[in-house]
């Protein structure tokens, strides 16, 4: 009995991996502090540039 559930335990962790490995997560990817300012800096400076150019 022992040796029959483990390979139905090693079976079924494999099927288990397997089936994370193709439902990836919808989750965004990390953005740390820093890329974030460093983000919200350069689309400040591009809506400068651009009134600057309609005036």
């Amino acid at each position: 009995m022992n040796r029959k559930k483990k390979i139905y335990e090693t079976l079924k962790k494999k099927d288990k991996r397997a089936n994370a490995k193709l439902h990836k997560s919808n989750k965004p990817r990390y953005i740390s502090k820093a890329e974030r300012e460093k983000i919200a800096a350069q689309q400040d400076s591009e809506e400068l540039n651009s009134e600057n150019n309609e005036h």
